[in-house]
């Protein structure tokens, strides 16, 4: 009888176990597979580990002390509850993916189940030998409850069996990635015509590298880093499947999360020219101190230098400023006066922006642009200077600067049609950010309506900034609808300490339940719905 219930009970568990583990996985992949993020990632959300703890050792302290079928079938029937709970959704923002890398960690992760259990059947001992009435017999073999607590043992440490799985396979993930990686160094030395440009900073990055790609794609033939593919593998990919031997630039996007990735990157692609965007408290979770995000970031300016390249600066960042000096091809690019490359008679409207650049040798040119808000000419500045700096005349970028189109997720307008319009700034949201985004909220003659969930993944300044970024969407806001009710606290209190209307701000629990609030909302003017940061599923 208990050889029949543990069949069915190691059944029903394996199955929750394999929904739980993919889970668990899935937060893994988003974590980018690092187990000390993923290890703080787990600490930081300890609740949602409460519920299978109290369980684990609820049936654990019963089953030391003996065990009986009525027993186990609650166990039974609470594992069932628990597989309910964890299986797959379709819910997720951005679901698993099951890449190579995640099946070769499935694959460990089941060697360790087949393991557990097959220690489990093992422990298991002959009792008594019976005649089961048609004149033979049956072992009865679990004389003790060692076998039901190692398999109910696995369901719920699942959680660390993920992580132990990614790091059994770190050594060859990391000799699969270095294969790879080498593969992509010997392409791109292949190709010693290729002008290669990286660009980074702590944010817009990824809209310099679509503009600058804009720009130069009306000249030469262009390659640049799809999407966020900012990661060594990302540029590894990108080289792999798409660099071609007829392409004369290639636009290499670097992100980092950490000190010295920079460096990583530039050893993979080895930039001709660097662009550096901004620098500011962006992953201080990571990086632990606004110092180290400025050394990080100048990784790139420094490798550039050591092959002689120019090194293109946002003027206007004042850490970038302070660092500039350091670096003898630096040229300088903003709207404030001491920039090489600078621009002026900014006018801004709900319809998009115009412009002014003054090059080094006193050159004018009148830009016009579909892109909103004065942050965005930054970052066209930033692409232009580096065009002009290659011998492109400004004249003969005024169309491709006209024809830039805005970022996916960033500052994207989205007309829905009636009377509602979405502004998606989803993407990373960030102090600077927030600011540039309700600046252009503010351009809109109409009901302004703010959803965000908050900035995050800033350190010891998060509940500071959001509390600030709370003050800044009073002034700009009709109504503010946020997103999550704990992460969203110090942006109620900065809201609630400007001493806006508070029957103004509502508190979702999630997106959905947030913009069925942004329908209700009655108004005779046009709805403008700025969408600010749209936390990963892992927050």
């Amino acid at each position: 009888m208990y050889t029949l219930f543990f069949c069915i009970y190691a059944v029903i568990t394996l199955i929750g176990i394999i929904f739980y583990g993919l889970r668990e996985l899935h937060m893994l992949q988003l974590n980018g597979y690092k187990t000390p993020e993923h290890s703080w990632w787990m600490k930081k959300n300890f609740k949602r580990y409460i519920f299978p703890l109290v369980l684990f050792a609820g049936q654990f302290a019963m089953l030391a002390t003996g065990y009986n079928i009525p027993l186990l079938t609650v166990f039974a029937i609470c594992n069932i509850f628990f597989t309910v709970l964890n299986q797959p959704s379709k819910k997720f923002k951005k679901p698993l993916k099951y890449t190579a890398r995640v099946k070769r960690m499935m694959a460990t992760f089941f060697i360790l189940l087949a393991i557990t259990f097959a220690v489990g059947i093992a422990s298991g001992r002959e009792e008594i030998l019976y005649d089961c009435g048609f004149g033979g017999v049956e072992i009865e073999w679990f004389k003790n409850s060692i076998p039901f607590i190692l398999v109910n043992s696995t369901l719920y440490l699942t959680p660390l069996l993920v992580p132990l799985s990614n790091l059994i396979n770190k050594p060859i993930e990391k000799y699969i990635q270095n294969w790879y990686i080498n593969d992509a160094k010997r392409i791109l030395s292949e190709m010693p015509d290729l002008h290669k440009i990286g660009i980074t900073g702590s944010y817009g990055k990824t809209s310099m590298k679509f503009y600058l790609s804009e720009l130069l794609s009306s000249q030469y033939n262009t390659l640049k880093t799809p999407e966020s593919f900012n990661t060594p593998m990302g540029v590894t990919i990108t080289v792999r499947q798409h660099l071609k031997p007829t392409h004369e630039y290639f636009i290499c996007e670097m992100g980092a999360r950490r000190v010295h990735e920079i460096k990583e990157l530039c050893e993979i692609a080895h930039p001709h020219n660097a662009i550096i965007t901004s620098v500011g408290p962006q992953h201080l979770e990571t990086f632990n101190s606004i110092e180290n995000v400025v050394n990080t970031k100048f990784e790139l300016a420094d490798s550039v230098q050591a092959v002689g390249g120019k090194i293109y600066l946002n003027g206007d960042n004042e850490l970038i400023r302070k660092k500039a000096p350091q670096y003898k091809n630096a040229v300088m690019y903003g709207l404030q006066e001491h920039n090489d490359y600078r621009a002026t008679d900014i006018s801004v409207s709900d319809r998009g922006t115009e412009f002014t650049v003054t090059t080094p040798n006193g050159e004018n040119c009148h830009f016009t642009m579909k892109l909103l808000g004065e942050h965005n000419v930054q970052n066209v500045l930033g692409a232009i200077a580096y065009c002009h700096g290659i011998g492109i005349p400004l004249e003969k970028l005024l169309l491709p600067v006209k024809r830039i189109s805005p970022v996916p997720h960033r500052l994207q307008l989205l007309d829905k049609g009636g009377n509602l319009t979405y502004i998606d700034d989803a993407y990373n949201s960030n102090p600077s950010g927030c600011r540039a985004a309700l600046n252009v909220l503010g351009l809109f003659n109409a009901c302004r309506i703010l959803v965000t969930p908050g900035m995050v993944e800033l350190g010891a300044k998060q509940e500071e900034l959001n509390f600030e970024f709370g003050q800044e969407a009073a002034k700009a806001c009709d109504y503010i609808v946020l997103v999550g009710k704990t992460q969203t606290v110090p942006i109620y209190n900065g809201i609630k300490d400007a001493g806006y209307d508070m029957n103004n701000v509502y508190v979702a629990d999630g997106l959905n339940e947030a913009l069925a609030k942004v329908q209700e909302y009655r108004t005779d003017k046009k709805k403008i719905v700025l969408l600010e940061n749209d936390l990963p599923d892992n927050y």
